[in-house]
Formats: structure tokens, C-alpha cells, sequence
């Protein structure tokens, strides 16, 4: 893995640099071999003084990320580290269910105990994965503004629309900081 480390308000450090990439090459062990990808670490002091960390890993049939915030930075990168696991094994639960339907040979990620490892919670199980509620309804053109607005109207936290400019198909969604994010299509 290849370690991309920035930092905002704050200076990276070599013992935090070290820190962090000790920590994410412990994922590694969830391979079958190491992965050839960039880890891309933003690690933030906000206003309040509180530590923020992110991390991305994109990598070919997986996007890992992560965020955390946390007084203590050390301790936000160390919850990070488990957020991500959780979502390796959540993912190698599916693949390799999917690899058994199929018969396929061919495995992307390591066998090793899992007994030796943290017990799955309940959460990480398929059932979280259960599609419980289908909607279908017509894509309206409109702008963005508007798409915010009817997003805002309905009380819910993300609104799809149709680009009236482009007629490509969209996304609206409030952040958690209260602003407005847009997924654009290509």
C-alpha cells in the first residue's frame, strides 16, 4: 500500500505518519496478497480542537472510508482502523458467499481464523443487506436548488433528480456539517 498522509491545521508528523501507517498495513492480513493501492489519510484539528481523520482506500472492486473525530487523534486513527475492518469482513462475507454460489477458484481474500480475530457482531451479518422496502417514481428535470428544496419538503435526507440541463440522473444530500453535497452522474 502506498500511504498518502496530508494534514490541515496540523503538522503530519514522522511519529504520526509512522502511526498511521502501522496501523492500516494491519489490514493487509484480509488479503490474499498485499494490495496495490494508495491510502489516502487527511487528518484535521478543528475549531473546537477536536481530531478529525479520514481515510480512503479505493482499490478495484472495493472503496474503503472512513471518518472519525475525536478528541485525541491517536484514538480517532485507531477507531478508523476498526471501522474499516469491519467493512473488509462485512465485504469478504459477501464476496465469498457469492464465490460459493458460483463456484468460482478465485479468492481475493485471506483464509485465516476468525475465532482468532474479533467476533463478527450481529451487525455485520446479511441481514443488514435485506432490501425491506422498494419505491419507484418518475425522475422530474429540475436544478439542483430545486431538488434541495423538495429534499428539504419531504423531510428526508437525499433527493435523486434529473439534471434538467444535462438529463442525467442525480443526487442531492444534506452533510452532516448541514451542507448540501451533489452526486453528479457522467
Amino acid at each position: 500500500m502506498n500511504y498518502i498522509v496530508r494534514g490541515e491545521n496540523i503538522e503530519v508528523t514522522a511519529a504520526l505518519r509512522d502511526y498511521v501507517e502501522k496501523k492500516i498495513s494491519k489490514l493487509e492480513k484480509y488479503f490474499t496478497e498485499s494490495p496495490n493501492a494508495d491510502v489516502h489519510g487527511n487528518l484535521k484539528v478543528l475549531p473546537d480542537k477536536t481530531a478529525k481523520v479520514e481515510v480512503t482506500i479505493p482499490m478495484p472492486q472495493l472503496l474503503l472510508r472512513a471518518e472519525e473525530v475525536n478528541p485525541d487523534m491517536y484514538a480517532a486513527i485507531d477507531l478508523i482502523v476498526d471501522k474499516l475492518e469491519r467493512q473488509i469482513r462485512k465485504h469478504k462475507t459477501k464476496v465469498n458467499r457469492k464465490v460459493r454460489e458460483k463456484g468460482s477458484t478465485k479468492e481475493l481474500f485471506a483464509v485465516f481464523d476468525e475465532s482468532a480475530s474479533a467476533v463478527a457482531t450481529e451487525s455485520e451479518t446479511d441481514n443488514d443487506l435485506e432490501i425491506v422496502r422498494t419505491k419507484r417514481f418518475d425522475l422530474k428535470p429540475m436544478d439542483s436548488e430545486e431538488a434541495i428544496l423538495q429534499m428539504n419538503m419531504l423531510g428526508h435526507n437525499f433527493y435523486v433528480y434529473t439534471d434538467a440541463e444535462t438529463n442525467l440522473t442525480n443526487v442531492v444530500y444534506k452533510r452532516k456539517d448541514g451542507k448540501y453535497g451533489l452526486i453528479e452522474t457522467v
